[in-house]
């Protein structure tokens, strides 16, 4: 029996644009790493397997010249191919220029990867003798909300059935390109090779990925993967940050407090909600990552916020901590008023807070106090909050 022909398309179409930081604009599969451009360690990663016979670059129109500059030779690598305007677009153009060699097997390999091992591809090539895709995938571990609207929860996922897709994507080769021609000709949007081979009705399966294998999508990671290529362990660092907020009362029947709508005398006056305790957290966070506070990212100037819940601004700060590879340990938010009493209002708090970061409750200390009828709180003239955050980040220097 004739071994199988395997050839791989590395996509390296994109710009790379979020990848970018510091006034850097190359495109992050030419940009350094640990000495050698993404784009040549993920190439260099399949043209050192013996079991691939093709390896063909998919580039923007506009870099050929940068490719030209990684001086790349092997026997085994095909000259590089512009891709179209999408990744699928792409893919399909790398497909039409492999038909004449007839693989029998093709990988689709993200440039962005340039971690991959050889197991991991060598268990994709292995799941193709019994099934017409597969690729490599992790499990899941984050609790996973479905939200329609990005503000409401309506679900909680089972995490222990969802995983995140990889690359390499394998599949049988006349069967993906029989799919992508197919998909070509219908409005609609595919997020991957596996999902057009889905859709095309071709069984795809999963096997074991590693966390190594990350791929490049902002800044920080190109940190991270230069620690991985040392061989170093992942050292981390604690960082705390501070929030503080006040809001005077205005005439009204309800203020919102951590995400929580609770009847009042009175509410709180802002150009938002005026969600103290929220925007304290808020700024916590965000004094823990280094990205400044809430008026910056929000400026109470911008129409865009007005009356918005301020549970659209944690979001974002949470979000921000997690693109910076981080993860909160622990907040804490102190509310200081006179009235409305808060502590039977605690449990929804957490459960708010805790949705739009992604945290156990138990990670979330809320607490209230009077200021023992003195000043402008004793008054009740207003209202302040103030907030820790504790966030482990990887340390990069």
């Amino acid at each position: 029996m004739r071994s199988r022909s395997i050839a791989v398309i590395v996509v390296a179409a994109g710009r790379g644009e979020r990848a970018a930081a510091g006034g850097v604009s190359e495109p992050k599969q030419y940009r350094m790493l640990a000495g050698e451009a993404v784009l040549s360690r993920t190439l260099k990663a399949f043209l050192g397997l013996p079991e691939v016979q093709y390896v063909l670059p998919v580039i923007h129109a506009e870099h050929a010249d940068r490719f030209a500059a990684l001086e790349l030779q092997h026997e085994n690598l095909l000259p590089p191919v512009s891709g179209g305007a999408t990744r699928q677009a792409s893919v399909l153009e790398g497909l039409k220029s492999l038909a004449k060699l007839r693989p029998d097997y093709v990988l689709i390999q993200d440039a962005a990867r340039p971690l991959v091992e050889g197991d991991v591809v060598a268990g994709v090539i292995d799941a193709l003798a019994e099934l017409e895709g597969a690729l490599p995938a992790v499990g899941v571990t984050d609790t996973i909300k479905r939200s329609p609207d990005g503000a409401l929860v309506t679900a909680t996922e089972d995490r222990s059935t969802l995983f995140a897709a990889q690359t390499p994507q394998g599949f049988r080769f006349p069967q993906l390109f029989s799919a992508h021609m197919r998909a070509s000709t219908v409005r609609r949007t595919f997020t991957d090779d596996a999902e057009i081979a889905e859709w095309a009705g071709l069984r795809v399966g999963l096997v074991p990925g590693t966390h190594r294998n990350l791929k490049i999508t902002h800044p920080n990671d190109f940190q991270l993967a230069e620690r991985l290529l040392a061989g170093a362990e992942m050292i981390t660092e604690t960082r705390v940050g501070t929030g503080f907020d006040v809001h005077p009362f205005e005439p009204g029947d309800a203020v919102w407090l951590g995400g929580v709508r609770i009847p009042h005398t009175a509410k709180l006056k802002g150009h938002s909600d005026a969600d103290v305790a929220l925007h304290a957290l808020t700024d916590a966070l965000l004094g823990a990552i280094g990205e400044g506070d809430i008026g910056i990212h929000f400026p109470p100037s911008d129409d865009r916020w007005k009356g918005v819940g301020s549970v659209v601004f944690l979001r974002h700060a949470g979000d921000l901590v997690n693109k910076a590879g981080g993860r909160i340990v622990n907040v804490d938010v102190t509310i200081v008023c006179e009235r409305p009493r808060i502590a039977e209002h605690v449990p929804a708090m957490q459960a708010v807070i805790g949705e739009a970061l992604g945290i156990a409750t138990t990670r979330i200390a809320i607490k209230a106090t009077t200021n023992e009828r003195l000043g402008f709180i004793g008054r009740e003239e207003g209202m302040v909050a103030m907030a820790s955050a504790s966030i482990e980040l990887p340390r990069l220097d």
